[in-house]
């Protein structure tokens, strides 16, 4: 199927971006893995298109004081990569490097994927448990949004319709945080879409897990915090036992959704399973 007819722009620069997607009905293109999909459904049929592809510098990622910053532009497989996202956050390195395929991931962006907010999508999950900000710019001026807030419903975030979202932000980790993210992929491994997956992100401090957040992904409409698991796991010696005792709780108080790969039973079940890997592999890297 094609797309409606539309309107499409190329601006050179950021300002002019911004500035083409205060007209009413406009959309804004990045790696287009996810509109231009559902234009050719005629799920989505913007009026003008705003393709910021070719605008420089805002593929970075860099540590800019206390946040490891992440560009619009930033392609997945520069964030699987990157060294600096593997060391202050390892779960987000992962989920990159879990997106798609090749294809996908030299083209599709990280600051996308989240704008885009499917639910079965790897990324946004990890941004969660990482608690990032994210950086919307319009007209009007610069939001920053934290995560928790980012993420409204399927495919459905906080941005505003004139908003482009061109920085994702997370806190620079110490010695003594660690995280992960863990997934089952609707083809069995970790390829495709996530029928569940969870991204954890832990802090020790004396020997204790001082905090922790865990974030679960395809098991509702949209990334949704382990809050029961959190609670449970913090203040703990983060022994294995403790662990799986933290992760039982994963589903307590999450909407759980049934779909074509699995019930609201098995799905339960996956979050619980996943929360615990994830935090082990979180735990561990914090040691």
């Amino acid at each position: 199927m094609y797309p409606r007819a539309f309107e499409y722009v190329a601006p050179p620069s950021l300002d002019e971006a911004i500035k083409a997607m205060s007209q009413q009905g406009a959309k804004v293109l990045a790696g287009g893995m996810s509109l231009i999909t559902f234009m050719k459904l005629r799920l989505v049929s913007p009026d003008l298109v705003v393709d910021i592809g070719r605008i420089s510098g805002l593929d970075h990622i860099e540590e800019k004081g206390a946040n490891l910053v992440i560009g619009a532009l930033a392609r997945h497989h520069q964030v699987a990569n990157s060294a600096a996202v593997a060391k202050h956050a390892a779960a987000l390195a992962t989920a990159a490097a879990w997106t798609g395929d090749v294809q996908v991931r030299n083209r599709g962006t990280t600051c996308g994927s989240v704008a885009h907010a499917d639910l079965a999508a790897d990324q946004p999950g990890a941004v969660l448990a990482l608690n990032a900000t994210l950086v919307a710019k319009s007209a009007n001026g610069t939001r920053e949004i934290t995560a928790a807030d980012f993420f409204v419903d399927a495919l459905t975030t906080a941005l505003n319709p004139d908003e482009i979202l061109t920085e994702i932000r997370i806190p620079v980790a110490n010695a003594k945080e660690g995280s992960g993210y863990e997934k089952l992929g609707r083809r069995g491994g970790h390829t495709d879409y996530a029928v569940a997956g969870a991204a954890a992100w832990v802090r020790r401090d004396n020997g204790h897990i001082a905090d922790c957040r865990v974030a679960l992904t395809g098991v509702s409409t949209k990334p949704t915090l382990a809050l029961a698991t959190m609670t449970a796991f913090r203040e703990t010696d983060g022994s294995d036992k403790a662990v799986a005792a933290a992760a039982a709780r994963a589903a307590e108080g999450v909407t759980i959704i049934e779909d074509l790969y699995g019930s609201v039973e098995y799905k339960r079940h996956l979050a619980t399973v996943l929360a615990k890997r994830a935090l082990l592999k979180a735990v561990g890297a914090s040691r």
